[in-house]
């Protein structure tokens, strides 16, 4: 089946009533079959237990039209046209969105299904959304279906953030043992071609790494799809000299991918006053040779990175930090804001300011893990904020949107898995990010929409035989 899509945008001038009209065609991505065609770890499959959460399909995700295909994203930047092109960096988050319904929130960048003319067709499905004077203003070069949940908020906004992830699935895992339950709420990389992850944790003055198998896209004989049966396909110990988790009786440290060839451990206790010191330590992925070393940072005020523990009654780890682009992202004692220290130079410090107090909620509800930071693509996502690749802070809800989490999420095209769980419930999760590109439509020139202007959109996707 092949999918024709052509945009019409009727921009009118409410003081002249002069129409400006542009038409367009586009191309469709991956998006759609991605999600019907690509099944990580079982995800669509009922395979874990009796009581397992997954998403109804009816209503939420077909028929696909308006529901997988049920909203638009519009951009200040030309997108690239390429089937994979999925998901937009954070340069170029949508300016201004609308999903399937009627916005009934004070979101100015959302606008509104016209539900009268909207309407399914023989071949296809036909969508008009409207947008007030006041309604999704600014520059506009590129527009992209995308799903009816991606439509409300984008990636989030101060209206609300939750709709950026809709659960897919949860698998429970409470029947495997602490320790086990441990070994996967430790996992600080996803391999998803290889089916592979990587769980890296600090005992007995060492790191130790530990390379799983897990079923994600080939299962073998003797496996199951519901984590009980993955393998410690090898286990390595790291001696360290200096670094190690600081602490008492609270254990203070976390193991990121650096996405650089490396693994970065660190470890601080939390501090009001200057000069935190933060313990380091930098593992080859190829070699498992290290290096490690402490940074005293004069006048940075630090939260801890966060905190783990595997004795307990329950697993415990909380993630507080972030690794982008050679950054280590540590929010400031006083949620003002978020320290950026460089992994290669502990001179080059900066306090990125909020500009609001942030609430300091963890993304997921609170529990004995929480996760209160996660990257996905180039973009931080806190709890109630999120840092694009420049910088730039934007302010959003602060909405519970994930399970109980103890590890941040994995992307592997629309699909984020992680686990977590809180005395005594503890799962794997599967979400599907929802803003992604169900087709890319750049404009031949961009145009500027102000209050002096309406918007209409009229998008009719039909299929081609």
């Amino acid at each position: 089946m092949k999918l024709k899509g052509t945009m019409v945008m009727e921009l009118t001038d409410v003081n002249t009533l002069v129409t400006e009209t542009i038409t367009e065609e586009n191309m469709i991505t991956n998006a759609v079959n991605n999600i019907l065609g690509v099944n990580p770890m079982g995800i669509f499959y009922k395979a874990g237990g009796e009581y397992d959460d997954s998403v109804l399909w009816n209503g939420t995700l077909l028929p696909i039209c308006p529901n997988m295909v049920g909203g638009i994203l519009l951009f200040s930047k030309a997108l690239e046209e390429n089937a994979d092109n999925i998901y937009v960096n954070s340069d170029n988050l949508p300016v201004a969105y609308a999903s399937n319904n009627v916005n009934s929130t004070a979101n100015t960048a959302r606008g509104s299904l016209n539900l009268t003319e909207s309407k399914a067709l023989d071949n296809g499905y036909k969508f008009v959304w409207e947008f007030t004077p006041s309604q999704g203003n600014g520059t506009i070069a590129a527009v992209a279906l995308t799903s009816s949940q991606g439509g409300q908020n984008g990636f989030g906004s101060l209206v609300g953030d939750a709709s950026t992830f809709l659960k897919l699935k949860t698998i429970d895992i409470g029947s495997l043992s602490n320790a086990k339950q441990m070994v996967l709420f430790e996992i600080a990389e996803v391999d998803f071609n290889q089916n592979l992850a990587y769980s890296i944790t600090f005992e007995n003055a060492a790191v130790r790494i530990r390379k799983l198998r897990l079923p994600i896209f080939s299962i073998g004989l003797n496996e199951k799809l519901d984590d009980s049966t993955y393998r410690v396909l090898e286990d390595k110990v790291i001696p360290t000299s200096e670094f190690l988790f600081l602490g008492s009786y609270t254990k203070y440290g976390e193991f990121m991918d650096g996405k650089d060839g490396y693994w970065y451990g660190f470890s601080n206790e939390e501090n009001a006053a200057g000069n935190a010191v933060m313990l380091w330590v930098r593992i080859s992925k190829t070699d498992y040779s290290k290096t490690e070393g402490k940074w005293t940072l004069s006048n940075a005020k630090l939260m801890a990175v966060g905190n783990r523990d595997g004795s307990a009654s329950y697993p415990e780890r909380v993630v507080k930090c972030c690794v982008r682009n050679g950054y280590l992202y540590v929010p400031a004692y006083d949620k003002k804001g978020i320290y950026k220290i460089s992994l290669s130079n502990s001179a080059d410090v900066t306090l990125i300011p909020f500009g609001f107090t942030s609430k300091w909620k963890p993304l997921c509800e609170t529990g004995t893990c929480e996760v209160y930071m996660t990257l996905i693509g180039d973009l931080i996502v806190g709890g109630d904020f999120q840092i694009l690749a420049d910088d730039t802070v934007v302010h959003t809800q602060g909405s519970v949107r994930l399970n109980n989490a103890a590890t941040p999420l994995f992307q592997h095209k629309q699909f984020l898995i992680g686990w977590g769980g809180s005395y005594g419930k503890e799962y794997r999760s599967a979400y599907l990010l929802t803003p992604y590109l169900a087709s890319i439509n750049n404009l031949s020139s961009a145009v500027v929409k102000t209050v002096d202007k309406t918007m209409k959109l009229t998008y009719t996707l039909t299929e081609e035989s």
